[in-house]
């Protein structure tokens, strides 16, 4: 009877079995900590990338030209007029809030926005729009939307100017229309 009960096999298999399903269950919890960690970080790189492209990426296009007006000066430019929609797949751009810089090789200057015109004249230093909103109304750019701008400096533009005019909306990256005054100005000039 001594031999039997000096034997502890039995004890070490019990002992080796509660090690094994600790090991287990430590293993589990560290995988599962492990795992949702991953998933977090996937979601926040995700959400990161998708902000990026969209300030990055700019809703905005011309359609058409970009025309040159001389409504004071007939040797000089000085009304610019661009039609703007959307890109493919744009997101919205509330023209509310939209700066533009009208800038040369002598000066940089933001344009003032005033409400949107449906006649009288422009005052030089501000920008307006003409056609597409409605006086008061939605300067929300969206869809099939099309709003053409009136853009006057404060300096009128002369023959084989070139000059930058950059639309700045609140959310995305900014258009920049770079554009040249042709060598003979008419009334109505095709910039290019």
């Amino acid at each position: 009877m001594k031999q039997i009960m000096n034997k502890e096999e039995g004890f070490t298999g019990l002992e080796a079995a509660i090690v094994l399903i600790a090991f287990v269950v430590v293993a589990a919890v560290f995988s599962y900590v492990v795992l949702g960690a991953g998933f977090f970080t996937t979601q926040k790189s995700q959400e990161v990338v998708y902000t990026s492209v969209e300030m990055a990426s700019s809703s905005l296009e011309v359609i058409g030209d970009v025309y040159g007006l001389n409504t004071t000066d007939p040797n000089n430019v000085d009304t610019i007029r661009a039609t703007f929609g959307l890109s493919a797949g744009g997101s919205p751009v509330d023209f509310s809030t939209v700066q533009l810089v009208f800038a040369t090789t002598e000066s940089v200057v933001i344009l003032n926005n005033t409400t949107p015109m449906t006649g009288g004249t422009l005052a030089a230093g501000n920008w307006t729009i003409i056609n597409g909103a409605t006086e008061g109304g939605d300067l929300l750019l969206e869809g099939q939307d099309k709003f053409t701008v009136l853009a006057m400096p404060k300096d009128a533009l002369t023959e084989n100017q070139e000059f930058n005019l950059e639309v700045r909306p609140s959310i995305g990256a900014a258009f920049g229309l770079k554009r040249t005054v042709p060598a003979k100005i008419n009334a109505v000039n095709i910039l290019y």
